[in-house]
């Protein structure tokens, strides 16, 4: 595996923290600890993490708001750690903010050192991909240009739209394959987040999409919904 740096793990619990730490120690990934923002941005500026495990509950610092500024930032791979169901809302606005996986608490150390490895796993096929296979061409669509190389979104207007590395490998994948129907199988492997994360992720990654390409999201004409199946690519693409 790819030698980027270390995982982090954010958490006010100091038991559950160390605990964690031991535990991918023992299992051979180098592991550091941060009770909150700030010993965390003390590890971003001593060099970059290769994977960080976020508690959303961290006391006085709220984890989205935590991971907001990674984001604003960062691409680093976050996997979410979060309570029972009350917390169902904010586990869905962490993957909308660009976390990479959840985990609920209280889960297994074992199930923790999967995700953390199969996430760390698709980083590496990512790195592999993008080596060999220099970005060129891309697609035109309904007045709007996805430009492979540097990964650009141009709108009808020629202003640049950005896209998260998520919403950019979804979007690829629908035009690869417009005015197909496609099941939510098929983009969770497209978009490489089938190993470990739940079937809705992909309706969340749909649903930011549809707010950077619709005219009127809550009625789209471009993603739609295909009953029973996923969704559809509707409009015309034509490859440069």
């Amino acid at each position: 595996m790819h030698a980027v740096g270390h995982v982090v793990v954010v958490d006010d619990d100091p038991t559950l923290r160390q605990m964690v730490i031991k535990y991918l120690e023992e299992h051979n990934v180098p592991t550091k600890a941060a009770c909150n923002r700030s010993e965390l941005k003390h590890h971003f500026e001593a060099g970059r993490p290769s994977l960080i495990i976020l508690d959303l509950r961290l006391g006085q610092d709220d984890g989205l708001d935590v991971l907001r500024e990674i984001r604003s930032h960062s691409d680093v791979p976050v996997i979410i750690t979060t309570g029972h169901r009350p917390d169902e809302i904010d586990r869905i606005v962490g993957l909308e903010l660009g976390a990479d996986d959840y985990i609920v608490k209280p889960f297994s150390l074992r199930e923790l050192l999967a995700r953390v490895r199969a996430v760390l796993r698709r980083q590496e096929i990512g790195r592999a991909a993008r080596a060999r296979d220099p970005e060129r061409g891309g697609y035109r669509f309904n007045g709007w240009k996805l430009e492979r190389r540097g990964r650009k979104l141009i709108d009808p207007s020629q202003a640049q739209v950005p896209l998260s590395k998520g919403e950019y490998a979804l979007l690829l994948a629908f035009l690869e394959a417009p005015q197909r129907p496609l099941t939510r199988e098929h983009l969770l492997q497209a978009t490489r987040i089938h190993e470990d994360i739940f079937d809705r992720s992909i309706d969340v990654q749909v649903l930011r999409l549809r707010r950077k390409l619709e005219v009127d999201p809550s009625a789209p004409r471009v993603i739609q919904t295909e009953r029973g199946v996923g969704y559809i690519f509707a409009v015309p693409v034509d490859p440069f």
